[in-house]
């Protein structure tokens, strides 16, 4: 790999023999993989296709399951086990972080199953907001131990996550806060960015423009709420100027001329990119995209299109420090990718021609695509796990 994109993050302990994957973290994990599936299943509902479990008031909660329960768990997780990874002393406390998302998770899926109950968000909605408290407490012990431009970033993002999921608990319309759940989500992977290629990042004071650029995105939240006319184009144009300020400065634009992982890494990382600035277009041009085809482009523009292909980009990074063993790269990973992006601009071409039926294909396959991220991870993961063990 590249220098520059050499993680900074918890080896994997080189301990004798394969190294246990600690018990609270095959919990959190477990929590997220049922966040996911949850949330998968509610995307099949709200696309009108078949799903193992028919549960209207589930399929209500297909954002806030993707983005709080699956991605916040993750992300909570990562950044406790990369605090525990420190010289600080007892630190077991931040697994709090993704715990409290987990039971949030566990919370909403129960209430949309098998115990509806009215104002249904108020425990899982203080669950989640109590995670992103307890993830901007984590980033604060963090600042004191090393301060640094990428942290204050990820903590602009956790305070972002933290408002959005205030702001549900609430009552607020997703589509009214979608603005606050993806700034969690952008300008974590920004931080994230900083962190892990920050050599590329050092030029003409690229990280002070960045954090100010971060500043500006969660003020204009605040403008979409109160004035959404105004508050979305100025939203489209901030997001617009941070994204491409990083991805300029971002090292995968040489890495994807090199091959294997690297190449891998860039290309999913330049896609991101690329579907970020989509969604910021369609605010400076059209505005407020609070329902419709406008709204859908929008949103996975940034969940699926710039947060997921993220996270597949860093997963032979992240997984290796959560689950204390390896995910080889393997050119099965470019199948994921590919169906990641395909059905994401079938569904957006077909949203712009009102084509239903080619919408719920484009939808359904990126639900196949995440289970083959799933699937595909696992599976590369205990295959080397097995294979180290035979040596």
């Amino acid at each position: 790999m590249d220098q520059q994109t050499t993680p900074a993050r918890p080896a994997i302990p080189a301990d004798a023999g394969r190294p246990r994957v600690p018990v609270q973290r095959l919990l959190l994990l477990l929590l997220a993989a049922t966040a996911v599936l949850s949330g998968l299943d509610a995307a099949l509902l709200r696309l009108g296709l078949g799903a193992p479990v028919e549960a209207v008031s589930l399929a209500a909660g297909h954002g806030v399951l993707m983005v709080y329960g699956f991605l916040g768990t993750a992300i909570t997780l990562e950044r406790a086990v990369a605090l525990q990874s420190g010289p600080s002393r007892s630190t077991v406390w931040a697994y709090a972080a993704p715990l409290a998302s987990g039971v949030g998770t566990i919370t909403l899926v129960l209430q949309s199953t098998a115990l509806p109950v009215p104002d249904g968000r108020m425990l899982p909605g203080l669950a989640w907001t109590a995670s992103m408290l307890l993830l901007l407490v984590v980033y604060l012990r963090v600042w004191h131990r090393q301060p640094s431009h990428s942290l204050l970033v990820q903590a602009l993002g956790a305070f972002a996550g933290a408002g959005g999921a205030a702001l549900w608990t609430r009552g607020f319309e997703a589509a009214a806060i979608i603005p606050w759940w993806t700034t969690f989500l952008v300008l974590t992977i920004v931080g994230e960015r900083l962190e892990l290629a920050r050599i590329a990042f050092l030029a003409r004071g690229t990280e002070q423009r960045i954090v100010a650029e971060s500043c500006a995105l969660i003020a204009t939240l605040v403008v979409t709420l109160v004035a959404p006319d105004a508050g979305y184009p100025l939203l489209g144009l901030v997001l617009g100027v941070l994204i491409v300020d990083v991805a300029v400065h971002d090292v995968a634009r040489r890495t994807i001329r090199t091959t294997g992982l690297p190449r891998f890494m860039a290309a999913c990382l330049l896609t991101g990119y690329a579907w970020a600035v989509v969604a910021s277009l369609v605010w400076i041009v059209g505005g407020p995209a609070l329902s419709g085809y406008r709204y859908d482009v929008v949103v996975h523009a940034l969940t699926i299109g710039f947060a997921l292909s993220m996270v597949v980009a860093h997963a032979p990074v992240i997984v290796p420090a959560i689950a204390r063993r390896p995910l080889p790269y393997h050119p099965v990973m470019w199948a994921v990718w590919l169906l990641l992006q395909a059905g994401l601009l079938i569904r957006a071409i077909a949203g712009a021609r009102g084509n239903d039926g080619a919408w719920q294909l484009g939808g359904a396959v990126d639900v196949v695509a995440l289970l083959a991220f799933l699937v595909t991870t696992v599976t590369l993961v205990i295959t080397a796990g097995r294979r180290s063990a035979r040596r």
